[in-house]
Order: C-alpha cells, then sequence, then structure tokens
C-alpha cells in the first residue's frame, strides 16, 4: 500500500468518526454569515461589539497541542485565524475536532473575535461543524505542485497553493472586463457569431473539423471571432460590432500558441486603419493602466513602454534591411537560400510561407511598442490593397517584445478583389497548404450586396501573457491535456 493509500484509509476512519457523532462529512448548506474578507474590513466593529458570528473555509495549517489549537482558515478572499480551547468549547466537540479533522477540510465555525498578544485578528471559536472531509492531502505548502504537467492537471491545487497564480486569473477576468468596457464607451455592440462553420474563415490557420448529424454535413471550430459574420453585420447597417469568444487551431503548441484560445474582434464601418491604429493603441494603454497599473513591462527579455512613441514599421522595408531580401521581387530559391543561411526552419515550400518565414526571422529584435504595416497582398487575403502600392496592403499588428499581438485591416470590400484572392488560396489548398484560407462564396456574394469601408482588428490572450510575461499556457485555467494512462 502506498503512503497516498494510507493516508487515505485513515481520513476514511475519521470521516465515519464524524458520521457515527451525528455529524454530516457532506452537508448541503452553510452557517456562514460573513466572507473572511468581510471579517477583516469589519474587524475593529466585530471586535468592539462582541457580537458571534459563522464564517467558514478550509483549513489550511493546524498548530499547537493539548487544550490549544490554533487553525488558519481560507475561503478564497482571506485567510484568518481560528482559536479552538477545550475549555470555551465542551471537551466532547474539542475532542472529535483533534481526531476526525485534518488540514485540508473545509469548515464552519462560530464564535467571538479578539485580537492577540502578537496583533493577530482571531475568531475564539464557540461551535463549530464540518462542510466536506477530504480525503486527500494538499501538497507540501512550501514546495507545491512542482511538475507542469500535475499542475496543470491539478489546477484547483495549483491556484490553492499559490497566490500569484489566483491574483494572474483574478487579473485576466479584469483584462476582458476592461477590454469590453472600453469598446462598448466606444459605441461598440457585443454580438454573437456562429462556433461552427461550413467553412473557415477569417484566418489562415489549420481548423478542428467535426460532423454534424442532423445535416449530414461537414463542419468546422471557428478559426477566427466571427470575421466574415461581422462583415456581414456591417453590411447589415450595424455600424460598430465586438465579440469575445473562444477559437480553435489544430495546430502544435508553443509559450504563445495553444489550441484553444479566447480572442476579441471588433468591426467598425466607415473607419479605417489608421483609426484602428488610433483606437487600438488607445486600448492597449486603457489595459495596462487599469488592470497592472502600469505602462512599462518586461516580455521575454525584452523592455517597452506603451506611453513610448509607436513607431510604424514597414514589412518589406524592414525584412530587407535585416535580411536583404526583397520578398516582392526575390525568387523563391532565393528566399530558400536566405532562410537556410538564417537556420531557419519552416514549413510549406510556396511564396506566402516563405514570405512569413523571413519576416518572423526579422521581428525577434523588436521590443516595441510599434506598429508593422505594408503587409504584402500575398499574406493578406482580406485586406485592401494600398493606394501607393497595390503590392502592398493597408494591414497593421501591434509589436510587442519579439511578436506580433493583434491583427487588424482596413477590410476589403472589392467583391471582383475578394473573389481572385480567394481562388488563390483554394489553389494553395489543392497543393497541400493545411493553413490557407478556405474560400468563402456566400461571403462574396455578400460583398456583391455591397459593404461599407470598415477597420477590423482582433487580439487574444496572447497579450494578457505578455503582460504578465508568462507562457500562454501557464494562463489558462485549463489547458488541454492528454488523458492521464492509469496505473
Amino acid at each position: 500500500m502506498s503512503g497516498i493509500d494510507e493516508i487515505k484509509d485513515v481520513r476514511i476512519k475519521k470521516l465515519q468518526i464524524l458520521q457515527e457523532k451525528g455529524m454530516n462529512p457532506y452537508p448541503a448548506k452553510t452557517k456562514r454569515e460573513l466572507y473572511l474578507n468581510e471579517v477583516i474590513d469589519i474587524f475593529p466593529d466585530l471586535e468592539k461589539s462582541g457580537e458571534e458570528k459563522w464564517v467558514a473555509g478550509r483549513i489550511m495549517s493546524i498548530r499547537g497541542q493539548g487544550a490549544i489549537v490554533f487553525v488558519t482558515l481560507y475561503d478564497g478572499t482571506a485567510n484568518f485565524q481560528g482559536l479552538f480551547k477545550k475549555d470555551v468549547l465542551d471537551e466532547e466537540r474539542f475532542n472529535l475536532f483533534i481526531d476526525a479533522i485534518d488540514i485540508g477540510d473545509f469548515i464552519e465555525v462560530k464564535g467571538k473575535f479578539f485580537t492577540t498578544k502578537r496583533g493577530e485578528k482571531t475568531i475564539e471559536v464557540k461551535d463549530w461543524g464540518v462542510l466536506s472531509k477530504t480525503l486527500l492531502p494538499l501538497p507540501e505548502k512550501w514546495h507545491g505542485l512542482v511538475d507542469d504537467d500535475e499542475r496543470y492537471r491539478k489546477r484547483y491545487l495549483d491556484i490553492l497553493m499559490n497566490p500569484e497564480l489566483f491574483e494572474i486569473f483574478k487579473k485576466k477576468a479584469k483584462f476582458w472586463d476592461v477590454t469590453r468596457t472600453f469598446l462598448k464607451d466606444k459605441g461598440f455592440i457585443e454580438v454573437e457569431t456562429p462556433t461552427l462553420e461550413v467553412t473557415t474563415g477569417g484566418a489562415e490557420a489549420n481548423p478542428f473539423k467535426t460532423h454534424h448529424d442532423d445535416f449530414d454535413i461537414d463542419v468546422y471550430l471557428r478559426i477566427s471571432i466571427g470575421e466574415l459574420w461581422q462583415k456581414r453585420l456591417m453590411a447589415g447597417g450595424m455600424p460598430k460590432t465586438f465579440e469575445i469568444g473562444r477559437a480553435y487551431r489544430n495546430e502544435g503548441s508553443s509559450p504563445e500558441h495553444l489550441q484553444e484560445f479566447t480572442n476579441m474582434e471588433f468591426y467598425w464601418a466607415y473607419a479605417d486603419y489608421e483609426d484602428g491604429m488610433k483606437i487600438v493603441e488607445e486600448l492597449y494603454k486603457k489595459i495596462a493602466n487599469e488592470v497592472f497599473g502600469t505602462t512599462k513591462f518586461t516580455t521575454k527579455g525584452h523592455s517597452y513602454d506603451l506611453n513610448d512613441e509607436w513607431k510604424r514599421i514597414e514589412y518589406v522595408d524592414e525584412v530587407k534591411r535585416v535580411t536583404g531580401i526583397d520578398v516582392l521581387n526575390a525568387s523563391e530559391d532565393e528566399m530558400k537560400d536566405k532562410l537556410k543561411e538564417l537556420g531557419v526552419n519552416y514549413e510549406g515550400a510556396n511564396r506566402e510561407r516563405l514570405t512569413d518565414s523571413l519576416w518572423k526571422y526579422c521581428r525577434k529584435q523588436i521590443a516595441g511598442p510599434a506598429f508593422l504595416i505594408g503587409h504584402p497582398k500575398l499574406v493578406s487575403p482580406l485586406s485592401k490593397a494600398r493606394v501607393d502600392n497595390p503590392l502592398l496592403t493597408e494591414r497593421f499588428q501591434p509589436l510587442l517584445a519579439g511578436s506580433e499581438v493583434g491583427n487588424g485591416f482596413s477590410e476589403l470590400n472589392d467583391p471582383v478583389d475578394q473573389r481572385a484572392r480567394f481562388e488563390e488560396q483554394q489553389k494553395l489548398i489543392d497543393r497541400g497548404d493545411k493553413e490557407a484560407m478556405m474560400p468563402e462564396w456566400e461571403f462574396v456574394e455578400m460583398l456583391e450586396h455591397g459593404m461599407p469601408p470598415t477597420c477590423g482588428f482582433g487580439f487574444g490572450e496572447r497579450l494578457f501573457a505578455f503582460f504578465v510575461d508568462k507562457p500562454i499556457r501557464e494562463t489558462q485555467l485549463f489547458p488541454l491535456m492528454k488523458p492521464k494512462k492509469e496505473e
């Protein structure tokens, strides 16, 4: 029998002791009257009045022996000290606590509040009850869960034992709250668009595929947050829309990429990418100040200040400056040779992938804040062409710490041009490119009915991961895990 099995057997016997004494180890209702943070807030009044109150929480520590025992309770809002004394509780109830209760158990206690000689706010327990008897122990306090696989599988323990992690997720919730409030204050309407699509649109990525039994058709989990749907809303007369939701991409994991994640996308009729850059810079600064209280960050060794000037970096010029390759005119062989010389591994040998691989090599040294602009049309199938150079597009991407943390366009609304670009994407698909964009011919039909000039933009939780300087997997509550093999 393992050590864990022995602990579990002992705790099951303690559970039976509680039952034999007529105490339900798993009651549905608690007498709790105050959260522990509320107790702390009004503690002077509670102490002065001598009023007794019920509080509850998980036991995080037990100290003392004999006739006096101190416990630390935690209810997700605060820690608070409880004092059990044999001469205050009746002897039977005191002994039951000693005999049947462990660290990790959930209990409720009633008592008066006082301050110890050491200045510790404390409740002197007059009565108690069990709320949930635990059968397995908590991780060791000082080391917690150290194996990443265990931490992600047992996130509940990871968060419980790691207050810093809990704070990250509270910040993440606020990150999206600030985003939502900012956009609503700017007049954007929050919408919901399909997560199951007949064709994926709005990005270049390998989708998850499933089957719709009732319609007897294959469908895909969306790879963007309703880009082609929200543009339909622009055509329908809705001037400003946004959505925050989950997207899915059947691709590899990395410190910056996951298969399931939260993104935001907005669409703004009668606006262009210049308008988009202004509002995005304002939004990022708003998030930084309200969620983190600063505009200065360090991510992946790069330090940057969002209050600095947001420089504009021309895609083609930057690649040429760093690598000597003109991606508009160089041959594919020249691009392959340069990537080999630079030691860059890349997937796919078509011109679009080669161009993208060269840029990704160049971006690594850009701390930001900056906007990448002037993307070649080849890598921007949904963006308007620039008037000054039709081979380039009115696309923008915020750059921080050597990576893109957002993506926006003056959206293409020319149906003839859009049809031609979709046809090019179809050729890539026919040649085996899994990340090429699926053509959406009903979307082209919508454009033929007419869509106003529109700016679209999106960013995801990768931006949050950058601000807290953590791998994106670390900032997800429950990242996808392979099933654990039974031993």
